[in-house]
């Protein structure tokens, strides 16, 4: 029945299109869909229910509404019997191996399964936590990033004030220099004059001096030999009469 089924639909495949063809717009469809920025579903850190070992609690729960409690027991007995009446599948020794394996399999989950789920959980968890270090230390460096990037901002918005105080340094620069300039003016204006002031005092000197030795020379000149005389006979008297009045008065 499943071979007739098989070649029928060989069959209908050799007379449609191409399976390129008609997956290609769905391929596109693919790649020009844009990215979804939905995030990530956390792992799971711990595995389904499961029955028996194997067959997974949901399954049970999917068929109860419809089946009943003992629905999925017999949709697996009644597929494994459809299985071996229409020789699907054939029992043979290889049967039998996958059967001592499974037990094998079994009893090693049974017996070292906790033993090997806890050394697995000690390697995830090493591995989470050598993930989460990288993480930090991510975060840590854009963090790091971020508040230079801010400090640069915050420079960059303070620069207007830099400036206005360099041009107010430039300006009081440019006004010292200025006032220094006048200051050297001022001395060698001040220089000029006092040498001026100095020149004229010296001429009205000399020229007093000069005058002082002409009316001098003058006064020499106009005296007599007699005159001399006199007047040193007067002097000599006048001192004499002095000292005779210094006497008395001791």
């Amino acid at each position: 029945m499943l071979s007739r089924v098989v070649l029928a639909s060989a069959g209908a495949l050799k007379t449609s299109a191409p399976i390129t063809a008609s997956l290609l717009p769905v391929s596109k469809s693919f790649h020009i869909s844009c990215q979804s920025r939905a995030p990530v579903p956390p792992l799971p850190e711990e595995g389904g229910k499961v029955r028996h070992g194997l067959f997974p609690e949901e399954f049970f729960q999917f068929l109860y509404p419809k089946t009943g409690v003992t629905g999925p027991y017999m949709f697996g007995v009644g597929l494994s019997t459809y299985l071996l009446s229409k020789e699907i599948y054939v029992i043979n020794h290889e049967t039998f191996s996958a059967i001592s394996i499974g037990i094998v399999i079994l009893y090693a989950v049974k017996k070292y399964g906790k033993d090997v789920a806890k050394f697995a959980d000690q390697l995830n968890e090493a591995k989470v936590q050598k993930a989460q270090e990288v993480k930090d230390l991510a975060i840590t460096s854009l963090q790091e990033a971020i508040e230079a990037e801010k400090k640069e901002q915050w420079r960059t918005e303070g620069r207007h004030h830099l400036f206005d105080a360099k041009r107010n340094n430039v300006a009081m620069i440019l006004e010292t220099n200025y006032r220094e300039r006048l200051h050297m003016v001022y001395d060698a204006v001040k220089k000029r004059l006092d040498y001026q002031v100095g020149l004229q005092h010296l001429q009205r000197r000399l020229a007093q001096q000069h005058m002082v030795n002409w009316v001098e020379k003058s006064v020499i000149q106009s005296i007599t030999p007699q005159q001399e005389k006199e007047s040193i006979a007067k002097c000599i008297s006048d001192l004499k009469a002095l000292a005779k009045t210094a006497q008395a008065k001791v």
